[in-house]
């Protein structure tokens, strides 16, 4: 005699081993956690894929501009130090 299901998995039902659809699609426990693997697995790369992005486009938005200033270094000694120090 099968077990009915209720709630969202109402119309499915626990026939010996397997859980069947409304539909009369059969599925193995073994099914059922290669299905749940495997869902697990494309929400992790998923959110390593997010990451990625939200990585890189940090690394855009952290990109400036570098100014470079030549100074000659006795006027830079004189203008920080004096003429004392040179």
């Amino acid at each position: 005699m099968p077990e009915y299901l209720s709630g969202p998995f109402a119309g499915w039902s626990i026939r010996g081993n397997y859980l069947v659809s409304p539909d009369g699609d059969r599925m193995t426990p073994e099914r059922l956690k290669g299905l749940a693997w495997r869902d697990h697995m494309e929400l992790l790369k998923a959110g390593y894929a997010s990451r990625r992005k939200a990585e890189a486009g940090k690394k855009r938005g952290q990109r400036q501009l570098v100014k470079v200033v030549v100074v000659d270094l006795g006027d830079f000694r004189e203008r920080h130090f004096g003429r004392s120090a040179g």
